[in-house]
């Protein structure tokens, strides 16, 4: 989807930017840490959204930047020659405690049914499985389905910024979520059916 295709373009136009990063002696796991604690924090603006009215925009730019510490990791690891077998491992467990973080957070805040919630949660969880599942018996599962995790962050932000003018965005976003996420699981359980067979 998305964020397969427009992937080499972003690559491309932060290449530099990403080898004056790793100049610094910055490691692609201090990245992926980095994306992780904010993912973190971002929950946490979920959760205390009703103390300050500006937690919600706040969470959403939270969550812009954690997105774009995961989009460089892997970059970082591949530009300095730093990919390991232990910092595939790391990023992907990382990325599934930040997403369980965030829509935990959002639960906790009050600002879905909890049953959408969970049902996203469980959705994202069983995305990234599929993909996970699939690539470990050899059939590639980049850009298939229609939440991959960087369009299901993106959506999230931008509900989540609207949720600061109409609060009811974010729990319609939360349910769009997980109507997304099972279908991909979908798209995914007959792509890999069609190509293993």
């Amino acid at each position: 989807m998305v964020s397969s295709k427009l992937k080499k373009q972003f690559e491309e136009s932060v290449s530099t930017t990403i080898k004056r990063i790793g100049a610094t002696g910055i490691t692609p796991n201090i990245v992926t840490t980095l994306g992780l604690l904010v993912s973190f924090a971002a929950a946490l603006s979920y959760v205390f959204w009703n103390n300050w009215s500006y937690m919600l925009p706040l969470a959403s730019i939270l969550i812009l930047i954690s997105g774009f510490f995961d989009a460089i990791d892997g970059m970082l690891a591949r530009v300095n020659g730093k990919v390991t077998i232990f910092g595939g491992f790391f990023d992907s467990v990382a990325d599934r405690y930040s997403d369980a973080a965030i829509i935990i957070g959002i639960i906790l805040g009050g600002l879905c049914d909890p049953i959408w919630g969970l049902l996203t949660l469980f959705g994202s969880m069983m995305v990234s499985y599929a993909r996970a599942r699939s690539e470990a018996a050899g059939v590639q599962m980049a850009s298939v389905g229609l939440a991959e995790r960087a369009e299901r962050m993106l959506l999230l932000s931008f509900v989540t910024f609207a949720a600061f003018f109409w609060l009811d965005a974010l729990k319609y976003g939360i349910i769009l979520l997980a109507v997304l996420t099972h279908l991909t699981v979908i798209q995914r359980v007959l792509y890999f059916r069609k190509k293993s067979q």
